[in-house]
């Protein structure tokens, strides 16, 4: 009975954080159509997808013990987004309005550090917590390049996509070298180890729930 809650408990879980991470998507990373903020957005953009990332990848992963399963989770995620995305383009929105954002690669960097690490838990929180926000910002600006209206034409061409009174008069963009990058990676680096930590310790105290 046991070993039947424990695996129900983690494919809920694992299915639960896997939806959320569509709906988070959906709503922190629709910088394109709030292009006046969109700089802004993807600074937010970042920071909560590698938080989200960091917690369930690594939860998964010290579930199984084994390296590789983080990246699976991210695929996971991935798929259900871009299944979302078939969704709201077959309600009429434009192919745009959901950005799929990058997870794998950083996934991957999680589990190659689980694995170079000997499976140290604690190594797989500070240093994989870091490199998953340090990286999910740059290798998430192929979506920055790849789509149609990139946020620079923001700033030239606002669009009336906000109420007139949260309209920005003068964008503040000149601040860290103008990047959202620099500023997403090193807001996400700092974070995501805790975040990271929280994950391992919900591993912990799903054990002991269950043996209780």
């Amino acid at each position: 009975l046991m070993v039947w809650l424990r695996r129900t408990t983690h494919y809920l879980f694992i299915v639960v954080v896997a939806v959320n991470s569509t709906l988070l998507t959906i709503n922190a990373g629709d910088y394109i159509f709030y292009t006046d903020w969109a700089w802004t957005s993807f600074v937010v953009f970042s920071i909560s997808q590698s938080t989200m990332l960091v917690v369930g990848a690594i939860y998964y992963m010290l579930f199984t013990g084994v390296p590789g399963t983080a990246t699976y989770y991210a695929t996971i995620m991935t798929i259900y987004t871009w299944v979302a995305k078939g969704a709201w383009f077959g309600l009429g929105y434009p192919y745009d309005f959901v950005t799929v954002p990058v997870w794998i690669p950083s996934a991957m960097l999680l589990d190659l550090t689980y694995w170079a690490t000997r499976r140290n838990k604690h190594a797989a929180i500070i240093i994989g917590g870091t490199l998953v926000g340090l990286s999910l910002p740059v290798f998430n600006m192929i979506n920055l390049l790849l789509i149609r209206d990139p946020p620079e034409t923001a700033f030239k061409y606002p669009r009336p996509t906000l109420p007139p009174y949260m309209t920005p008069i003068e964008p503040q963009v000149g601040k860290f070298y103008n990047s959202p990058v620099a500023l997403g990676s090193g807001a996400g680096a700092v974070l995501s180890v805790p975040i990271a930590a929280l994950g391992a310790k919900l591993n912990t105290w799903t054990y002991r729930w269950m043996a209780a």
